[in-house]
């Protein structure tokens, strides 16, 4: 009778604690096994990466102020690190995954990420950030959800469809990182993939017989949310369903202004949401198309992705030429156009209930400024290197998080310029001091001759103005102080600049680079250092148990028991927690006694 009580007063406890735990924040796990498989997306086997054995990997679900706890197997033969891009990190630049912060988890091993959605709602995604191996897939989509106390700027969709784009090779990532290292380019890409999947045949020429495609299917009269994300490698795209208007909803975290679209540009690492209405006859299946963009259209045809909308009540299959792109290949202020049109919404609530607008941003004093300059790749030491201001960035063997932390000498150096270098270019670990609490401005001025897209982990900066030309200080004036989209990633035009505010609020060290994942390979990034100089958890979460240890602190590293390491931090993290609630429960029920 006892024991059937105590166990009783247990039970109790158990959902007592729990709810106290989790009602606020609650924990969503995932298992990530990144392996090796083979596939033929573009009709050529080749290897690719996958993540639980699916290419491209699982999407991650979650809900605002969510702990997201995601153990990675590594079953690759190489290093890797996964890097949940656009997601803030806020106060654990720990869990970054990239490597100015967190050492590579060796092959065969696991390590598991932890961390907290913190007032982040919207569309992501995440990859793997090293040895080139975005390449070869191990991307997949990021969702973040409204709580249900805050309410989205529209009316709750029938369905919500990932849609993934990008260019793509049929040469491996290795193959790839050879050519660069041997100082060549990689050439036209051999296709676009939708969703992992090649293009329909909707050109018997173009496209050979026998390739997989990307099937969406819809019920007519309905509102869907399409979260569409190019993870490709440096190919700008246009994305345009036939016949079908594109509603702008959302993009990396802001809601925006609703507008219609027939095609949008979407460059290498962002990401939007769109609302399609199905409100056609369905008289046939509808192509759905991601085709290059700002290149000689005539001569890369063949990187074009097509998939099909198939209304559940369609008469038959798609046919005929393709919608057509903008006709503006030679018109490049349409495309730029079209960008300054993304516009925040300022009166919808984000992840908290005041209005994203509340924040007044133009109002703010700018405490720091920094001109970043990118030109066409050059010779540096006798290698092909791409640069940032003159500096080509060189990852350090020791995390420069970890040297902070470990007090290091002579691993970096916090001199990266505030203007354009006007000496040689350089090699250098030289990273930016941003100031705790200040406001920086940073313009990138892109002086090569392809299109670039930036981002900057930790954060969602505000895309403030973008013109052709040489920015200067009179620049300033043409910039959209009230309502400029904030995002982690935007485009920069050929002989172009785009100018961003950011809130140094988030204490870490953060990368900041480009995108296209040729120049980021060569060297076209730098770190932006935010440190409190009143030490504090509030600011800055201490470091992980699990921390990995390399470069100089390698000696630190303890050897893993790869045959036992199988989500060892989760189930110790539940094993603690269940015997906390086991402590608890007892004591209540000797006390109640």
């Amino acid at each position: 009778m006892a024991l059937s009580r105590f166990w009783g007063w247990f039970l109790i406890h158990i959902a007592l604690f729990l709810s106290l735990c989790y009602a606020e924040d609650p924990f969503v796990f995932y298992d990530f096994e990144v392996t090796y498989i083979t596939a033929s997306p573009l009709g050529v086997p080749q290897q690719v990466i996958a993540i639980n054995n699916k290419f491209p990997g699982p999407t991650i679900n979650s809900t605002t102020n969510n702990n997201v706890v995601i153990n990675v197997r590594n079953k690759l033969d190489e290093s890797l690190l996964m890097h949940w891009s656009g997601i803030q990190q806020r106060r654990s630049s720990w869990q970054d995954g990239v490597l100015g912060t967190n050492c590579p988890i060796p092959p065969k091993w696991n390590w598991t990420y932890q961390f907290q959605v913190k007032d982040q709602v919207g569309s992501f995604f995440y990859f793997p950030s090293l040895h080139f191996q975005r390449a070869a897939g191990g991307f997949g989509s990021f969702i973040i959800n409204n709580r249900p106390i805050i309410p989205i700027p529209f009316d709750t969709p029938d369905g919500d469809i990932v849609i993934l784009i990008g260019d793509w090779y049929t040469r491996n990532h290795t193959a790839l990182r050879k050519a660069l290292d041997a100082g060549k380019g990689l050439g036209m890409p051999d296709g676009v993939l939708i969703n992992g999947k090649g293009p329909y045949r909707y050109n018997d020429t173009l496209v050979p017989d026998g390739i997989e495609y990307e099937t969406i299917n819809v019920h007519p009269g309905k509102t869907y949310r399409l979260r569409v994300h190019n993870v490709g490698i440096s190919t700008s795209l246009n994305f345009r369903i036939q016949s079908h208007n594109l509603l702008l909803a959302e993009s990396e975290g802001s809601y925006t202004v609703q507008q219609n679209y027939t095609s949008l540009d979407i460059h290498v690492g962002q990401s939007y949401s769109f609302l399609l209405t199905t409100d056609q006859n369905a008289s046939s299946d509808y192509y759905i198309v991601a085709s290059a963009r700002f290149v000689n259209e005539s001569q890369w045809k063949r990187v074009t992705g097509v998939a099909i909308l198939r209304y559940s009540n369609s008469k038959g299959k798609a046919s005929g030429p393709l919608p057509d792109p903008p006709q503006d290949e030679f018109d490049k202020t349409f495309s730029m156009n079209q960008a300054r049109s993304i516009r925040w919404n300022v009166s919808a609530s984000g992840a908290r209930p005041n209005p994203q607008g509340s924040f007044r941003y133009g109002s703010i004093n700018v405490t720091e400024v920094y001109v970043l300059r990118n030109k066409p790749p050059e010779t540096i030491d006798g290698k092909r290197r791409a640069t940032l201001s003159g500096i080509s960035f060189v990852n350090p063997a020791t995390p420069i998080r970890l040297v902070d932390q470990y007090k290091i000498k002579g691993v970096y150096k916090l001199d990266f310029p505030n203007k354009p270098l006007t000496e040689p270019p350089k090699m250098e670990t030289s990273v930016i001091n941003g100031t705790y609490r200040g406001f920086m401005e940073v313009i990138l001025q892109n002086n090569d001759t392809k299109m670039h897209t930036y981002h900057m982990s930790g954060y969602a900066f505000f895309v403030v103005g973008m013109d052709y030309g040489e920015w200067s200080e009179n620049s300033r004036g043409t910039y959209n102080k009230w309502d400029g989209i904030a995002r982690s990633t935007t485009q920069v035009y050929p002989g172009a600049w785009t100018a961003i505010l950011i809130s140094l609020d988030n204490v870490g060290v953060w990368n900041l680079r480009t995108e296209n994942l040729d120049s980021w390979y060569l060297g076209q990034e730098t770190y932006v250092r935010v440190v409190n100089p009143e030490a504090t958890n509030k600011t800055e979460l201490p470091m992980p148990d699990n921390a990995l240890f390399c470069g100089a602190l390698s000696k630190l590293q303890k050897p893993q028991d790869v045959s036992s390491s199988l989500a060892t931090s989760i189930i110790e993290g539940r094993s603690k927690l269940f015997f906390t609630v086991l402590m608890i429960s007892s004591t209540l029920f000797l006390v109640s006694r």
